[in-house]
């Protein structure tokens, strides 16, 4: 081991100190340290390297330095073992920067790495490459991001951008290729790498905004579904986007007229009313752009999120750039964000007083989420204060007041503090209550803490200012507290006080002064400074009685230790006191020097300077500008031109377009023209509606299509017209198996050729009168429908009887196709059946549940399971029911009918729904009879959340091709013996509820579902190998978690 405790108490060596490294490791002199590591990673055996690397992959976690183990574990990079690989690259990523010439050894193996066929390995090499800084790789790492950008997996484009600002950084005179990278991401339709390439953008060439004009409106609708980080990147490009392209929206907009107007006006205010319409009326009406509200619509939605930083990213774009009018959407949730950590907190809270200095109006209605609480720390509260300040109103001080009062009287005196100088505040503003808070504020002079008294006083000398005449009583007061407050600050402020005014006090101010030049020496240095100057406003105005005074003063502070106030008496003794006969000219203008009308302090907050910043960044929660902060720009003054946010129909979407406008074409002759022309109508609508939100099709659906649509987004149309010509009668899959049996779209593959023998088969009586036969049942709706491209269409809800007479029963023309017939999985699956309750446990009374696999006549989203109960009991048992339910992440229960007497011996069979969201989170209720309850779960396997699907070859290779890279799974399985096809697809529809496709291939098994909530696709592909080779699995689906697990549970049942 690392370190030898072995050590014999006899021994006559001395001790040695702390052999426990996490007691002290730097002490020792051990120079074997982890020598055990670099044993074990010399190692021939994989599974003891990967201890190995685990180990040290928990060091580098705990933030302890595991760089000198570098050689021994770069020597690993070239392992076979994946999972070796993958935690020596993780190793790498942080360590490759400072052992760069180590590093530079593997680079060729980094080179490799990325041609592997795993994602995460190439991603990994990709990172290390870019994390080594060395400008003599720099042609490498530019070769390594061109073949990133254009590889299949999303993942590696990721990492792709992410390596963009790092060879920047590294290299500036790659700018401009790494522009042409950029360019070609910009492209890129993937949530996933949306987000990383915005970071690029912003920190390669942000001020590049023709770059974003044909992607604005595609970032737009990718906003809901891209990652937090993501999202909260693109926001803030968004926002500097759109003050430089759209119009300030409230430019015209006053800012008292919307948030301090009353309720209900006087009939004075008419006049102005009409005046103030005139003015408007001589002004253009401001239209706001479609773009610009598109923006605003998509964001709004993230104001649910449950990450804090994306919320206040979107209050921060509603504020400075949406209407005032639309502002108060974001009032909620910043309120909500105050129930979060005292850290989320200070931030959200210093953003809303900045809100608040501008628009009060819209947090006034949630005032009292801003009342301090005995649990806040103190700057949370005085950041709560400022937004009660700030919302002050002739409306609602009477309430803020009352509040403060309280505050006043906490034994926090930084916050007492704070709370005295919003009450000044809030006495300058609101004139109305100035004479009440100088009443409460002396009222505090006569407090036992003397900060109080202290803060007070600086207050209360703000205030006189503005009118001392009528507070000549206050002063005589203030004045009397003198020898009491020992604060230099408050000492001081009286002392202003008193000689600014001394012809409203002028018995007290000799005397104020007589007791301070007493104590001279012993007062600070701001108190020395305020008694000359009022010793030099009693000389100018009281003479006689202050000129002695005057002079002691000047000659006490003629000798002080302080440069300062040396100067200071030294300037007043030759301002007030002329050494020359005649009089010096200063002399005679000192009064008006010194007793100059000063204008009074106006009291602001101190967030009135921040607005200059982006609200949330750092710079506006410091109040200076962070390095690295970019300004926000100002609106433009003529509006830009719109039309470069259009984007061009691609040459290969026209070709889509064509098919699209032949098909109807042949459909015109049997249906009305009126009728096709509203297909026509109704298919560009979904052609366009496939974007990745709707928020952008609506938005976007007048420029034509862009980057989002791809050329098999444009194929499924014909069936679409369909379904919209027959919405009266039939659903999606309806028209959709309509299509394969009637018409020219039997599958979604663009070939011509097929489409003339398939319409010829059709035209045969007999498929046409079994269709007229079971019209009324809609009998399509039980076969599972053929996959579009759009969505998975969604399976019309059976009633019991329809469900159990017509089960096997299969309405498909693929027979036609010499392919054979498509045959669905619970026509021969026998469902497994699991334990629900044991009857010693249930006193009596067992459950059983299975999955039947049938079409839940609840919903189509509802997996169908059967709930036998058996009495067991010699008592027959009542009122048997579900009881209270645990239903999470969003699951959904329709309950089974009540059960009102179940005899002693006898079993029932019962079946509710249960919609798991495409989860494998049990079911966890309560099953209640008339005297007990017994709290049992019901747990689905991951096959169960899955329902068959009918799908042709041509549809299903094309669906995986699209279905590749990290929602992909595949491996080699050695079977021990061949298996016929029987047996295989017994195997595999046993593990989860797929249906076979068709294979022109005898060796290829292809089988197809979807997921029961989300529609999901899965495809599952089994190639077995005739040769005694190693037979291939591939199981392709969007939810990745479902797609690896299948993976693994089919791959165990088909070795079994």
């Amino acid at each position: 081991m690392s370190y030898n405790n072995d050590r014999s108490s006899g021994s006559t060596r001395e001790p040695e100190v702390a052999h426990d490294p996490s007691a002290g490791g730097l002490f020792t002199m051990d120079f074997r340290k982890h020598e055990d590591l670099k044993n074990m990673l010399d190692s021939n055996k994989d599974n003891i390297k990967l201890d190995a690397m685990k180990r040290i992959i928990g060091m580098v976690a705990k933030g302890k330095n595991a760089s000198h183990l570098f050689p021994a574990v770069v020597k690993n990079v070239a392992s076979k073992n994946i999972e070796v690989k993958k935690l020596v690259y993780v190793y790498l990523e942080r360590y490759a920067e400072e052992q760069q010439d180590l590093a530079l050894l593997s680079i060729s193996t980094f080179q490799r790495g990325l041609k592997d066929q795993n994602q995460l390995i190439r991603a990994s090499a990709l990172r290390v490459l870019s994390s080594i800084r060395v400008p003599i790789i720099v042609p490498i790492m530019m070769l390594a991001i061109k073949e990133g950008v254009n590889d299949m997996s999303p993942f590696v484009r990721k990492t792709a951008a992410h390596a963009i600002p790092k060879l920047y950084s590294l290299d500036p005179d790659q700018k401009q290729n790494l522009i042409e990278v950029l360019e070609k991401l910009l492209n890129d339709r993937t949530t996933l790498v949306a987000g990383s390439v915005v970071m690029a953008f912003q920190e390669l060439c942000p001020d590049r905004i023709d770059l974003v004009h044909r992607h604005y409106r595609k970032l737009c609708g990718l906003l809901v579904d891209v990652d937090e980080w993501g999202q909260i990147v693109i926001i803030d490009m968004l926002t500097k986007y759109a003050r430089t392209q759209f119009l300030d929206p409230n430019k015209d907009v006053d800012e008292e007229s919307i948030s301090e107007k009353p309720f209900y006006d006087d009939d004075d205010d008419e006049e102005d009313e009409e005046e103030e319409k005139k003015r408007k009326s001589s002004k253009p009406k401001y239209v706001m752009d479609p773009d610009h509200q598109m923006l605003l619509r998509c964001a709004k939605p993230l104001l649910q999120s449950r990450n804090s930083a994306v919320v206040m990213a979107v209050a921060q774009l509603f504020y400075h750039v949406a209407p005032r009018s639309e502002l108060n959407v974001v009032a909620k949730p910043l309120i909500r964000l105050l129930r979060a950590h005292s850290e989320v907190q200070a931030v959200v809270l210093q953003n809303i007083a900045t809100v608040t200095l501008k628009w009060k109006g819209i947090f006034e209605p949630f005032m009292k989420s801003f009342y301090v609480r005995s649990t806040d720390p103190t700057h949370i509260r005085i950041l709560k204060l400022e937004a009660l300040t700030n919302l002050a109103s002739e409306t609602n001080i009477s309430t803020i007041l009352r509040e403060f009062q309280t505050y006043v009287q906490s034994s926090d005196k930084q916050f007492v503090a704070h709370t005295i100088q919003a009450i000044g505040r809030c006495a300058a503003n609101i004139a109305e209550v100035t004479d009440t808070c100088l009443a409460g504020l002396v009222g505090l002079l006569s407090n036992r803490d003397e900060s109080v008294v202290a803060e007070s006083i600086v207050v209360i000398k703000k205030l006189l200012q503005m009118n001392p005449s009528q507070h000549s009583e206050i002063i005589n007061h203030m004045s009397k507290l003198f020898d009491n407050i020992q604060v230099g600050m408050a000492r001081a402020s009286i002392l202003w006080l008193v000689g600014e005014y001394s012809e409203y006090v002028p018995k007290i101010a000799p005397d104020v002064l007589r007791r301070v030049a007493k104590n001279f020496i012993q007062q600070d240095d701001i108190v020395k400074l305020q008694t000359i100057n009022l010793a030099a406003k009693l000389y100018v105005t009281n003479y006689k009685q202050t000129k002695l005074l005057t002079q002691y003063v000047l000659q006490l502070a003629k000798y002080d230790q302080n440069y300062d106030i040396r100067d200071r008496g030294r300037l007043v003794r030759h301002l007030i006191m002329s050494g020359s006969e005649n009089g010096g000219t200063l002399q005679k203008h000192a009064k008006k020097i010194l007793l100059a009308s000063k204008p009074a302090p106006v009291l602001e907050s101190p967030f009135k300077d921040r607005d200059q910043f982006q609200l949330g960044s750092l710079s506006h929660s410091i109040n200076l500008e962070a390095s690295g902060y970019q300004k926000l720009p100002d609106f433009p003054e003529v509006k830009p031109d719109a039309s470069v946010r259009n984007v061009e129909v691609p040459t290969w979407s026209k070709k889509g377009k064509v098919l699209a406008s032949k098909k109807p074409a042949k459909v015109k002759s049997f249906y009305s023209d009126e009728t096709s022309s509203e297909s026509e109508e109704s298919d560009t609508a979904d052609s366009e509606s496939d974007s990745t939100s709707g928020s952008e099709s609506s938005a976007g659906s007048t420029e034509g299509p862009d980057s989002r649509v791809s050329e098999s987004d444009t194929v499924p149309a014909p069936p679409t017209k369909k379904a919209t010509l027959q919405e009266e009668s039939a659903s999606e899959s309806e028209s959709d198996s309509d299509s394969e049996s009637d018409s020219d779209s039997a599958s979604s593959s663009p070939a011509p050729s097929p489409v003339p023998q398939r319409k010829k088969e059709p035209k045969k009586a007999q498929p046409k009168a079994e269709r007229k036969e079971i019209s009324l049942l809609d009998l399509d709706d039980f076969g599972p429908p053929p996959v579009m491209n759009n969505a998975t269409p969604t399976m019309q809800v059976l009633t019991p009887s329809l469900t159990a007479d017509l089960q096997g029963l299969t309405l498909d023309d693929s027979t036609s196709n010499g392919t054979g017939t498509m045959d669905l999985s619970y026509g021969s699956h026998v469902p497994e059946s699991f334990e629900l309750l044991h009857r010693m446990t249930g006193e009596g009374l067992s459950a059983s549940y299975k999955y039947t696999r049938r079409p839940c006549i609840y919903s189509d989203k509802m997996v169908s399971i059967e709930v036998t109960l058996t009495n067991h009991g010699d008592a027959p048992i009542n009122n048997i029911h579900m009881g209270n339910k645990k239903l999470q992440g969003g699951l959904k229960v329709q309950e089974f009918n009540k059960i009102g007497t179940l005899s002693p011996g006898s079993s029932i069979s019962v079946t509710m729904g249960v919609d798991f969201c495409d989860t494998t989170q049990p079911l966890v209720f309560d099953l209640c009879t008339e005297s007990r309850k017994f709290n049992v779960q019901v747990k689905i396997p991951v096959g169960e959340v899955v329902k068959s699907i009918t799908m042709h070859e041509a549809e299903f290779i094309k669906q995986q091709g699209k279905l590749s890279g990290m929602n992909e799974s595949s491996g080699k399985v050695s079977l021990p013996n061949a298996l016929d096809d029987k047996e295989v697809c017994k195997r595999i529809v046993a593990v989860t509820n797929v249906s076979r496709v068709p294979s022109t291939d005898d060796n290829k098994f292809r089988f197809s579902g979807k997921t029961a909530s989300g529609g999901s696709l899965l495809l599952v592909c089994f190639e077995q190998s005739q040769d005694h080779k190693p037979s291939s699995l591939q199981v392709n689906c969007d939810k990745m978690v479902v797609g690896s697990m299948l993976f693994k549970q089919i791959k165990e049942k088909l070795l079994a």
